[in-house]
């Protein structure tokens, strides 16, 4: 399978005063580390290629996590350097340890699609990007997508519309060449490329059946450990 890079750099504002001293991925789940069910699901779903892409206290995860043999995985390290970079600006980064086409998973997202039916479902999109998708309907999240059958008609987190009822469920595929032009050691966020991609019509969707975890809310945390 592809390889796959997780985003797992930023602040984690929204998670303080637990993540002051640690990173979000670290925090604790039923007992672990979330990073350590995190990289147990890629295993399970065949994934064993992982760079981590990290930044404010990102040694802590290297610290932790190591090289991977644990959990069966190779798992290298991209890390931000004396800023942080953002979503795309971290992958544009790492992009020497990716290669041309790769997944990309939201470091605080605990996703139970089937990955190998993701990146099937990119082969046959012909687009270049593919973002998963789930009919939310407001639920969990605001909505932030308007899906058609040509794929992702428009994705925007700021401008919410009435026919937005699915959202971004946290795993998607890129091929480099579309953060290739970003400039280098600069801040970008993965979203405005997604927002360009959907568009431009380069941006292929896939629904996910169930629902996503994520642990980037004191309510999503309290969710996932009950589940877990």
């Amino acid at each position: 399978m592809l390889p796959l890079a997780i985003l797992a750099g930023g602040l984690a504002a929204r998670m303080r005063p637990l993540t002051e001293n640690i990173p979000k991925s670290l925090l604790e789940v039923a007992g672990e580390p979330f990073i350590f069910h995190q990289l147990r699901l890629l295993r399970r779903q065949g994934i064993d290629d992982v760079v981590l892409c990290v930044g404010h206290l990102g040694w802590m995860i290297e610290e932790r996590v190591g090289s991977g043999e644990a959990f069966g995985l190779r798992i290298r390290y991209a890390f931000d350097g004396p800023r942080l970079l953002g979503t795309a600006g971290a992958l544009k980064q790492a992009l020497p340890l990716l290669g041309q086409v790769f997944f990309v998973l939201y470091g605080d997202s605990y996703l139970t699609c089937d990955y190998k039916a993701v990146e099937e479902a990119y082969k046959r999109s012909g687009k270049p990007a593919l973002m998963t998708i789930y009919c939310n309907r407001g639920q969990y999240d605001r909505s932030n997508v308007v899906f058609g059958q040509d794929g992702i008609v428009c994705y925007d987190k700021k401008n919410i519309r009435p026919d937005m009822l699915y959202i971004d469920y946290g795993l998607g595929i890129l091929q480099s060449g579309l953060l290739e032009k970003l400039p280098d050691g600069e801040p970008a966020d993965l979203a405005d490329v997604y927002k360009a991609l959907a568009r431009d019509g380069m941006l292929a969707g896939y629904e996910a059946p169930e629902r996503f975890y994520e642990i980037g809310s004191p309510a999503g945390l309290a969710e996932l450990t009950a589940k877990l």
